[in-house]
């Protein structure tokens, strides 16, 4: 369930400051459930959830989910949407399932059941792939695992409110369909945008999706006024203009991105990370990286965040 504990994160959940327009406190909006075979896509259903805003709890044990709902639904909660993982990993606890949704549509409480299915082969080649062995056989077979999860799962899956097969899916594939069969419409995902700046001199920007060279730009290191400052300050960012050339850069670059970042959405992907590099990580790449995170910041699609890797380190005399 992360590196923070759950009891950590429903306070937090319960703190939480909600906009004007956000429903009245302890209003629970949706609860879904999830559940299928072992390799058949819960992990990238959660991430989905996730990244559209849900409180999402992973390997909870059925008899967990009545605490947890009422805890969503008490009057001081910020939780208005929450997803949750029940399967075979808990063990006997697994099998009080159905009886637990029983109890909680007897309260009333709103909940979709998601069950993922796939077929034998394409669970044998994803568990070959990642070289896990399967929950019910960890020392036998995974054709064993996986025949003893299909006599386990196929109460649940008559009771499920939508079974969905993931055979054959890639995983971006797989996260378009989750997101356009199981988000409710008001809840888009968003995908994070990270801006970060970085210096060649220092080493190449790790994991980078895009990355930019912006040292055609004037460079202020060779001002010896500016050679101390950073990107953040207002004069190195009109020194590097005087010639119109970052404002030129900003012309090509925007609308570049304008057109990139929702392709990325629409493949799926939860997180981008946007480089841009100048000689020591200082100035241009600080300033640039600086002005696009605050240009995207104001648009309600992204999560936006800005990193600068080297700009503490000292400038060469």
């Amino acid at each position: 369930m992360g590196t923070s504990s759950l009891g950590d994160r429903l306070r937090r959940g319960l703190r939480v400051e909600r906009e004007p327009a956000a429903r009245a406190a302890g209003h629970l909006a949706d609860l879904v459930v999830i559940t299928g075979f072992s390799g058949a896509g819960k992990s990238t259903a959660m991430a989905v959830f996730e990244d559209a805003g849900y409180f999402c709890v992973d390997n909870l044990p059925p008899e967990m989910m009545g605490s947890l709902a009422e805890l969503f639904m008490h009057e001081g909660s910020a939780v208005e949407r929450a997803a949750i993982v029940s399967d075979v990993r808990g063990g006997s606890y697994f099998e009080g399932l159905l009886s637990v949704l029983g109890e909680l549509e007897a309260r009333g409480v709103s909940h979709r059941l998601i069950f993922l299915e796939c077929d034998e082969q394409t669970l044998l080649t994803r568990y070959q792939e990642t070289r896990r062995r399967h929950p019910l056989s960890p020392a036998g077979t995974v054709e064993e695992g996986i025949a003893a999860e299909r006599r386990l799962l196929d109460p649940v899956r008559e009771r499920a409110d939508l079974t969905m097969d993931t055979s054959g899916l890639t995983a971006a594939m797989l996260r378009r369909k989750l997101a356009d069969e199981l988000l409710p419409a008001e809840a888009p995902a968003r995908l994070a945008v990270t801006f970060t700046s970085f210096g060649h001199k220092h080493g190449p920007a790790r994991d980078a999706d895009l990355s930019f060279d912006v040292r055609f730009l004037p460079n202020p290191h060779y001002e010896a006024s500016l050679r101390f400052k950073t990107g953040l300050d207002p004069e190195v960012v009109e020194y590097m203009d005087r010639e119109g050339g970052l404002s030129e850069l900003y012309d090509h670059l925007i609308p570049l991105l304008d057109y990139l970042l929702p392709q990325y959405v629409r493949e799926g992907k939860a997180h981008l990370l946007v480089a841009i590099g100048c000689t020591g990580g200082r100035h241009r790449s600080v300033a640039i990286a600086a002005r696009l995170a605050e240009h995207y910041a104001a648009d309600r699609r992204y999560i936006v965040d800005v990193a600068h890797r080297d700009v503490d380190k000292p400038p060469r005399a």
